[in-house]
Formats: C-alpha cells, structure tokens, sequence
C-alpha cells in the first residue's frame, strides 16, 4: 500500500533547496543598491579624472577637492554675511509653508471636487488655465503685487504645489470605491465623519504620491524664485556665485540642492511605506 505522507529530506542529503521569496527580495535589492554606489563612484572617479588631468578648463569643472575646500570654507565663513545653514533655512522655510498651505487647501477642495462635479465645472477651468503656465511667466506680476519679499516666494511656490495636489484628490477620490463608501454610510458615517474617518484615509497613499510630484514642481521652481528677486537662500547662492565666476561654490550649491531633494524625498517614500507598505511588493 502506498504511502501518501513525504518524507523528511535529510539535512545533509545533498538536495538544493531555494532560498525563501523574502531572501531572494532582500539579496536582490543589496545588488541593485550596489550597482547604483558603484555608478555614483565611476561618475565621481570620471570627475576626478576631468578635472585632475584638465580635460575641461578648470573654470568649467573644477576638481572635487575644490568643491570641498569651498564647501568647508562657507561653512566656516558663510556667504555674503549670511552662513550656510541660513541659506538653507530660508529655502526650506519657504519651501515648507508653501506645501504646508497647499495640501491644507488643494486637498479638501480636490476631494470636494471629485464628489461633486458641479463644484469641479467651477474650479477646473481655473486649475487648467494656470498649469501649464511656466511659474515664471507668473511670478513677475507677483513680484508686481507683493513685492520682492518672501510673500511672493511663497505664493508662486504654492500656485506650483496646488495643480498636482488638486488634480491627485480629485481623480483618487473618483477611483474610491462606492461599496466602501456605501458600507461606511450603513454603519452610520455621516457628514464629515466620513471624509476624514473614510475618504481621506483611502485616498492618503495617493495623495503623498501626488505630493512627491508636489514637491519636485516647488522646489525647481523655487530656485527659480530666488535666481529672480533674493538676497538669500540656496539658489541665490548660486546664481550669485556664476556672477563672480565661482565655479566651485556653484557646484556645492547645486550639490547641495540635489541632495536636499534625495532627502525630501526619501521622507515621503518613508511615509508612503508606513501609510500603504504594499506599494513596495
């Protein structure tokens, strides 16, 4: 008679056995990690070589020890009276309130939207006039009603976040499902129970997506902003830097923003993880 039970294969047996699917994942993601530290070292190797053996005017590509001696030098020192992490600051401090202020009001108009479409006919043609508009050929009447003060920094850097949010609300909202919405309602959710205790939270993965998006529009456009009408900030710094043909300080700045940009957006994807950890299977 024949058994139907397996046997137990002996440890020793010589018989492979594949590594569990998590194992695999976590062995796959050191290699592509690798591969990008690897890429990061042969452009900072090519850099190196550029500079060092003067294939490019020095003017052009200064040498990665350069960068680093002025990068230590206006952290020591600062720049035009005003240290480095002062510069820093004031780009954040704009950057933040105007994406604070834009997803406290592009979010629940966005969400209102998508449940009523007579409230999107009034808002959307608004939304799509401005868009597509380069935020500079809108910022000199900016400068025009608010002056060169950090309002207008803020207002262009906000008009820059509001069309990706508002667009992400609507169409998150208008992928929700009806039965949630419907069970929620049968269970007694009501009024604005059930947009902040069931709409908001189904719609939240989406809306850090958008808010990435956010994120990239504001800050490029910021260093615009502060390239235009600014003593201060980051892209100031830079824009003033290529007026004394400080090559060196230009590169520190521009490495500066890009990695306050990895930065930022390492956040979000953190926050994305925790609100819908499923969105990296």
């Amino acid at each position: 008679m024949q058994s139907n039970t397996r046997e137990a294969v002996p440890p020793n047996s010589g018989v492979i056995r594949s590594k569990p699917a998590s194992k695999r994942r976590i062995s796959k993601e050191w290699l592509y990690r690798g591969i990008s530290v690897g890429s990061l070292l042969a452009a900072l190797l090519l850099w190196w070589s550029a500079s060092t053996l003067e294939w490019v005017n020095p003017l052009f590509l200064p040498k990665p020890q350069t960068v680093w001696s002025a990068f230590v030098d206006v952290l020591q020192d600062g720049y035009k009276g005003q240290t480095l992490l002062n510069h820093i600051g004031t780009s954040m401090r704009r950057l933040f309130l105007a994406l604070a202020a834009a997803f406290i009001t592009a979010v629940p108009l966005g969400i209102l939207c998508g449940r009523y479409r007579v409230l999107r006919a009034v808002v959307d043609p608004f939304i799509e006039f401005y868009r597509p508009l380069p935020p500079l050929a809108y910022y000199t009447l900016l400068i025009l009603w608010f002056g060169i003060t950090d309002v207008s920094k803020v207002l262009l850097l906000f008009l820059g976040a509001f069309a990706p949010l508002f667009i992400t609300a609507v169409f998150s909202v208008q992928r929700l499902s009806a039965d949630r919405i419907n069970g929620a309602r049968s269970l007694g959710a009501r009024g604005w129970k059930l947009y902040v205790f069931v709409i908001f939270p189904s719609v939240l993965p989406e809306l850090l997506t958008g808010l990435r998006t956010a994120v990239g529009v504001s800050y490029s456009t910021l260093v615009a902003a502060e390239m235009v009408a600014a003593v201060s900030g980051i892209g100031w710094l830079v824009l003033d830097a290529s007026k004394f043909l400080r090559s060196d300080i230009m590169y520190l700045g521009i490495i500066i923003m890009a990695l306050i940009a990895i930065a930022i957006d390492l956040i979000i994807r953190s926050l994305i993880r925790r609100v819908s950890p499923w969105t990296e299977q």
